[in-house]
């Protein structure tokens, strides 16, 4: 366990140092969300078509829009790993004195710093926007445990599918073409409800849905109702890829 959280926290550290140096990508990351926010938002908010159980549409989406830029920093942070294997600093960390997992981990852990900055700027630009974010420290505290989560468990996958990609274009290819679906295969800016069934199938299986869901719950509405079906699912993801992740990481240097 100790060699788990020392991995994570070097990591981290190692995240932290370069955020130091470089905040003109986190910034830009945010440009994207905040344009939701600002346009997408109020323009569809006249429509009034979207059934969304009485919550202003800017507040309804507010949740999706995070967890969308909180998905995108994560996934590309498989880049990384890619431009690691390059330069030759992979096989280096392959030598230290500990497992796989606690790479993976420590590794997926370290975008957690990204997701908590978007998580810090695109909520005070809602807030200003009218939207009325529960101030309860126990939502608060559940919302950035989501955010944190969901973290780990994007950039596990980014690091399962960095296993497979030899270069840094063909993972860019790949994560573009995966979190434009993600996204619009939630339930992130419309509800469940008024999706073909078709759709709805692939909806209940994304991970995004349920995170959406779930930080919904505890920044916008307030409730605890089916939070733990939520918490469940994203366990399940993070769990799984952290794993598959470990036992194929080894593949990326061969």
């Amino acid at each position: 366990m100790g060699s788990y959280i020392s991995a994570i926290l070097a990591f981290m550290e190692l995240e932290a140092r370069r955020i130091k140096y470089n905040r003109t990508e986190l910034y830009t990351r945010a440009v994207q969300p905040i344009l939701w926010l600002v346009v997408f938002g109020p323009v569809m908010a006249r429509v009034r078509a979207l059934p969304t159980n009485g919550i202003p549409y800017v507040a309804f989406i507010t949740p999706g829009v995070i967890m969308q830029s909180v998905t995108f920093v994560s996934i590309f942070y498989g880049l990384t790993i890619v431009w690691e294997r390059e330069s030759g600093i992979l096989k280096k960390l392959l030598t230290m004195p500990v497992s796989r997992m606690s790479i993976v981990l420590g590794r997926s852990s370290a975008s957690i710093i990204r997701a908590l900055f978007q998580f810090a700027i695109i909520t005070p630009i809602a807030i200003a926007l009218g939207v009325r974010v529960k101030s309860n420290p126990i939502y608060l505290m559940l919302s950035l445990f989501i955010v944190v989560i969901t973290a780990v468990g994007f950039s596990a996958f980014s690091i399962w599918i960095a296993t497979y990609m030899k270069t840094r274009e063909r993972f860019m290819g790949i994560g573009q073409a995966i979190t434009i679906p993600l996204f619009f295969a939630s339930n992130a800016i419309y509800p469940i409800s008024i999706m073909p069934t078709p759709i709805k199938v692939i909806v209940l299986i994304n991970p995004l849905t349920y995170a959406v869901d779930a930080l919904r719950k505890t920044m916008i509405i307030g409730v605890l109702n089916g939070l733990a079906t939520d918490l469940l699912a994203l366990t399940i993801f993070v769990v799984l890829f952290i794993v598959l992740a470990s036992s194929e990481f080894k593949r990326i240097i061969e």
